[in-house]
């Protein structure tokens, strides 16, 4: 039976210990499920693309221009081949694994074995904000288990001490049953003490899984975190698996190929066909339609 807090997804952020400490928490089962389905991930995937796209729609909030976008790259030697996860700074999330029915073993306490299905890479964060060159965060992978991962790449590439927590609980018919996480960042200015507490507060919290399973709501997690460290709650924010692909902008991509490719291809009298990654759509072009694009191309080229 689906958790009643887990219906709708979206985020909630949060200030602690006099905003000495920001917070962000998500419930995210219907974007998860959304990538399971579209990509008939196994059950391993389905919680390694869980776990990153939950990060990813976090992280998307914290992004203030309105076409700011970010992307989670994980390239790795594991089975899955590494994944792909993108948003925009409304919540949207959207990605991918190249190799989604990965079967590996679980571990030892039955728990399914991400880290084995991810391997032994990097991570790769880049946000394009509107400026001349986007920023590009890397870092080794830790764990492959995409929470601890991500707690030290925003230690090592954006110097803000974190604590990120990340979960995905699937159902015996491998269908997702709850998906979400947190994020705790401290600030420059927090003192020992909040510290203190909030390591003494994590120590002792249940997995993301638990606490969404049990009933828990995103608010109900984040006063779980930061119990004791006087939380407020500011906004909340709608996130959903969205992708934002279009014929318009896969005409863009063929015009890229540029005009001897596009030439090649209608003398030849061949479709193009073009597949999307994240939604699995197809976009095919007759070659009818491939002369009016290389039409369109050099018009605007000569002005």
């Amino acid at each position: 039976m689906l958790n009643e807090k887990c219906k709708n997804d979206y985020i909630v952020s949060a200030t602690a210990a006099g905003a000495k400490i920001r917070a962000f928490a998500c419930t995210t089962r219907n974007i998860a499920e959304e990538s399971r389905r579209l990509h008939n991930t196994s059950p391993v995937m389905s919680a390694a693309l869980g776990r990153t796209l939950s990060a990813a729609s976090m992280m998307s909030i914290m992004m203030k221009g309105d076409g700011d976008k970010l992307t989670i790259q994980i390239k790795s030697d594991g089975p899955s081949g590494g994944l792909t996860v993108c948003a925009d700074s409304h919540g949207n999330v959207k990605g991918y694994t190249p190799v989604p029915d990965v079967i590996v073993p679980a571990k030892s306490n039955g728990h399914l074995n991400v880290s084995g299905a991810i391997g032994n890479g990097d991570l790769i964060v880049v946000k394009d904000l509107g400026l001349k060159e986007p920023y590009v965060g890397r870092i080794v992978l830790q764990t492959g288990e995409i929470a601890e991962d991500m707690t030290y790449y925003f230690a090592a590439s954006e110097q803000t001490p974190s604590s990120v927590g990340l979960g995905v609980l699937m159902n015996k018919d491998n269908t997702v049953r709850c998906s979400g996480g947190f994020i705790v960042q401290l600030m420059p200015d927090a003192e020992d003490e909040i510290i203190s507490v909030l390591e003494e507060n994590l120590k002792e919290l249940k997995s993301v899984t638990e606490m969404l399973d049990s009933g828990l709501s995103p608010e109900d997690m984040l006063s779980e975190v930061l119990k004791g460290l006087d939380i407020s709650f500011n906004e909340t924010f709608d996130t959903a698996y969205k992708c934002d692909c279009s014929r318009e902008k896969v005409e863009k991509v063929l015009v890229s190929l540029g005009e001897k490719e596009l030439t090649s291809m209608i003398k030849e009298n061949r479709e193009a066909e073009v597949h999307c990654d994240f939604c699995e759509k197809n976009y095919i072009f007759s070659p009818d339609e491939l002369k009016e694009i290389l039409k369109e191309s050099r018009r605007k080229q000569n002005g």
